[in-house]
């Protein structure tokens, strides 16, 4: 089932002048699709996936596929139009030979011929091939010489280039930004996913806390996080497709063999996915009482976090969350304090952080749906990171926090 929001994207395409959008990058095939692209795009090139959307909300989404994901993708999403290609991967449905004591080369020779999977396949994958799909696709829906979006934040010059000279009559524009607005406002599915990760990476910490001791390594609380993080998505009936950690250990931030020793801090800025979807949250903890000017910095920390939040509703704007947080650490004295952005946007990316950002000056409107991480961090060498940072889903009258755990600077030899 696709993710995207036909009617939104009807205006936006609208409002933008071109007649459909073309989604190269991956994630984006998956969000439009419903379905993974497969293994094809581990080349990181644009053509081997391929979504279009046009902009009559009434008119089916279509997609070019590999042969090797298009049984995946029938099954995922039957209402998209597949047009498949050949990729390096050697397949074939033998079942019906299986469990017969006279099957042999001739007939497995048969089946490839039978299935349409004879013949020599391309080293990775042909992209002239893919665009010549495409071409297709775009005539049989009146689109061959309109205007079209493409979603250039990802495609590879060398391959936009290609797709130029394959589709001469068409006029490309740049697509990234409705995608952007596309992507930022998240379906219930979407949002589910957020929630179900947000609670799987708080499960890991919750474990990592109860790893802490002196000696410790941060290795090892690693180690507890992630294993903390996979059994409570197990305990609540799902799976992780991934996880990443950016933990710290005591004053120095860049030892990687760092061990908890008395006073130290412990910043744990985590995340758990789930179908491709990325949570992002942080705690700091401490390890008996920290240095007082630790401990200063993070009442300020806290309290630009509430003003922050107090923001954090639909209508305001994402410029207006950044300067209530750093006016904050103004007014508590922390004048060289600047932070590029305060939070942002989460969602199924490549990376952890989504567009729109809680930035100086963004005008951007924070709406109903947006799945956010408001963050408040400190990074000192010589005394060591805090941070505070929660999920929230914003609702119409406000938000909904994704996590559960404290948000003060919790001292770990306290039980």
């Amino acid at each position: 089932m696709t993710d995207i929001d036909r009617t939104r994207a009807e205006r936006l395409m609208q409002q933008a002048g071109i007649d459909a959008l073309l989604l190269f990058q991956p994630e984006a095939f998956r969000y439009a699709v419903g379905a993974p692209a497969g293994v094809a795009t581990m080349w990181g090139r644009a053509g081997p996936a391929i979504a279009l959307v046009p902009a009559d909300r009434d008119s089916r989404i279509a997609a070019v596929a590999s042969d090797h994901a298009a049984g995946q993708i029938r099954k995922a999403a039957p209402e998209v139009d597949l047009a498949t290609h050949r990729i390096w991967i050697d397949m074939v449905d033998l079942s019906a030979l299986a469990d017969r004591a006279d099957a042999d080369p001739a007939a497995v020779d048969a089946a490839y011929r039978d299935q349409g999977r004879s013949g020599p396949r391309p080293e990775t994958f042909d992209r002239s091939a893919c665009f010549s799909l495409l071409r297709d696709m775009l005539s049989a829906r009146g689109l061959a010489h309109g205007p079209i979006g493409v979603d250039l934040e990802f495609m590879p010059a060398a391959d936009f280039a290609h797709l130029q000279r394959a589709l001469p009559e068409v006029r490309f524009s740049d697509g990234s930004e409705i995608l952007r607005r596309l992507r930022a406002v998240k379906s219930p599915r979407e949002i589910d996913c957020l929630r179900r990760a947000a609670m799987a990476a708080e499960g890991g910490l919750s474990r990592m806390a109860d790893t802490v001791a002196s000696g410790v390594s941060l290795g090892d609380l690693s180690a507890a996080w992630k294993a903390g993080a996979q059994a409570t998505a197990a305990a609540g009936g799902f799976a992780l497709s991934g996880h990443w950690d950016f933990i710290s250990v005591g004053p120095d931030l860049s030892d990687m063999k760092a061990v908890v020793t008395p006073g130290a801090l412990i910043k744990a800025d985590v995340g758990t996915l789930v179908d491709g979807y990325s949570s992002d949250g942080a705690r700091t903890f401490c390890f008996g009482r920290p240095a007082p000017l630790a401990q200063r910095v993070f009442a300020s920390l806290e309290k630009a976090f509430a003003a922050g939040l107090d923001l954090l509703k639909p209508g305001n704007s994402f410029g207006a969350v950044h300067a209530a947080m750093l006016g904050s650490m103004r007014k508590d004295g922390f004048h060289e304090y600047f932070r590029g952005h305060f939070g942002h946007s989460v969602g199924g990316g490549v990376g952890i952080e989504e567009w729109p950002f809680f930035s100086a000056d963004s005008p951007e409107l924070i709406e109903p749906g947006m799945v956010v991480a408001l963050e408040a961090p400190f990074y000192a060498q010589g005394l060591g990171a805090l941070m505070i940072e929660d999920q929230f889903l914003v609702t119409p009258d406000g938000v909904e926090p994704m996590n559960s755990l404290p948000r003060g600077l919790r001292d770990l030899t306290v039980r």
